[in-house]
């Protein structure tokens, strides 16, 4: 199979190893179903560098191949090569320590407990008591596996897609800027850039805080609508406790919960964001009624049965409050969170936004103070003030005394006749400090 003799004419011939494509054709137009059945010894050769690929080949053609008296190694590279080559999932199944290395080699490891131990069992993925059980596994198991894995990320990148894009939609009409801050803070605060330096804004904290965010949310959402309608009664005394007024709660809860989160979350507000984010409830409400229209159950009888249950539920006033009860449990503790951070430990993006609202503040008083001070005809020549002026000060005649160098400087000018008959009036009043008319004399200066 693998080699073809060639003669040279001379009653002499050779053999010529044949190229993979011609081998795979060779193989291809084999007839009927065979096995193959190779030993440790046998395998060591098959799998070097210039004969895996043939071995493969080989098997592959073969209904069955049995690989016996091997090492644990050898195992793990039979299960590599089929990866490394075919592309295809690969299952090991096993129940002793020497098969932990083919397990752990495939893409799903099924280990058997049983008399040789639970190597196996641990090292693997899935296990069972029973080898007969690797049919349910795979074909029940292994199938619904399988579909939800695909429904949820289809839907995750789906929900993804779709949330992302619109920002990115809305990225052209805002230069692409985060609407933080303003580009002018961010040179001027050169540490609003360490977050992504240092990665607090999405890491293995935050990561655990979503989902404890989103599990906490899910069981409230569930269990408050549950617990009142347990006993709760519609207007006319019936029970208000089906599956459909509760699914009708539970989703209505659910939209309204995460239409407010998403609000909380958004750090600039535009009119695209309040069309997008409360256009969507309104059009959840609109879906909710069409699907249980009497028009839908007369076009699609058997998908739509459920007429009217919708408006009849979200008619009771015990909904409404459960939802309202509802929001506002989920969303009150991300509230009271952020305002106690933004209070007792904010960030310093925290602090140039509350810096730029303030400026923001300030120039709009004194453009208003502007405007007043422009549209004033009216001057006065007063001025008033709610504080101590210094009348007292100036009455008191002590800020029109000089200092001994003040007037030792002004001697030597040449033209200082008023000084020196300051002077002389200065030297009179230190010799009359003790009379009654120096008092007076003070009071004619002033």
């Amino acid at each position: 199979m693998m080699d073809a003799s060639r003669s040279m004419g001379n009653g002499f011939s050779y053999q010529e190893k044949l190229s993979s494509s011609k081998l795979t054709s060779v193989l291809e137009a084999i007839a009927g179903e065979y096995a193959l059945v190779i030993n440790g010894h046998s395998l060591a050769h098959a799998l070097e560098a210039d004969m895996e690929v043939e071995f493969l080949e080989t098997a592959c053609a073969c209904k069955a191949v049995i690989c016996c008296r091997v090492t644990p190694l050898q195992k793990a590279q039979v299960v590599e090569l089929v990866k490394k080559y075919k592309k295809a999932v690969t299952l090991a199944i096993g129940d002793g320590a020497n098969d932990v290395s083919m397990i752990k080699t495939a893409h799903i490891g099924v280990g058997i407990s049983g008399q040789e131990g639970i190597q196996a069992v641990l090292a693997s993925d899935y296990s069972f008591s029973q080898f007969k059980f690797l049919q349910r596994l795979l074909l029940v198991h292994g199938r619904w596996s399988y579909l939800r894995m695909c429904k949820f990320l289809c839907y995750f990148f789906y929900k993804n897609f779709a949330f992302t894009m619109v920002h990115f939609w809305f990225g052209f009409f805002c230069g692409f800027s985060a609407q933080d801050v303003p580009e002018q803070r961010s040179m001027e605060y050169p540490k609003l850039y360490e977050p992504g330096q240092l990665n607090l804004l999405f890491n293995k904290r935050e990561f655990f805080i979503c989902i404890a965010q989103g599990i906490y949310t899910s069981v409230l959402m569930f269990f408050i609508p549950y617990g009142v309608f347990a006993d709760a009664t519609r207007d006319d005394g019936a029970q208000l406790a089906d599956y459909q007024s509760f699914a009708v709660t539970v989703a209505t809860s659910l939209v309204i919960v995460v239409s407010v989160q998403i609000g909380l979350d958004t750090g600039f507000w535009t009119a695209i964001n309040h069309f997008f984010i409360w256009g969507s409830l309104a059009a959840y409400f609109a879906i909710l009624f069409a699907m249980h229209s009497d028009g839908l159950f007369q076009m699609f009888p058997n998908q739509f049965r459920f007429v009217g249950n919708a408006q009849n539920t979200l008619a009771q006033p015990t909904v409404w409050l459960t939802i309202a009860l509802t929001t506002v449990v989920c969303i009150m503790p991300v509230v009271a969170f952020r305002f106690l951070k933004l209070d007792l430990k904010p960030e310093l993006s925290d602090t140039v936004r509350y810096t730029q609202l303030v400026r923001k503040k300030q120039k709009t008083q004194h453009r208003c103070m502007r405007r007043v001070g422009r549209g004033g005809s009216r001057r006065s020549g007063y001025a008033f003030s709610h504080q101590e002026g210094f009348g007292e000060l100036i009455m008191s005649g002590k800020n029109m005394r000089l200092s001994s160098l003040a007037l030792s400087s002004f001697t030597t000018r040449p033209s200082a006749g008023w000084i020196e008959t300051l002077r002389k009036k200065k030297g009179s009043d230190g010799s009359t400090a003790g009379s009654p008319s120096a008092t007076a004399d003070k009071t004619l200066k002033v």
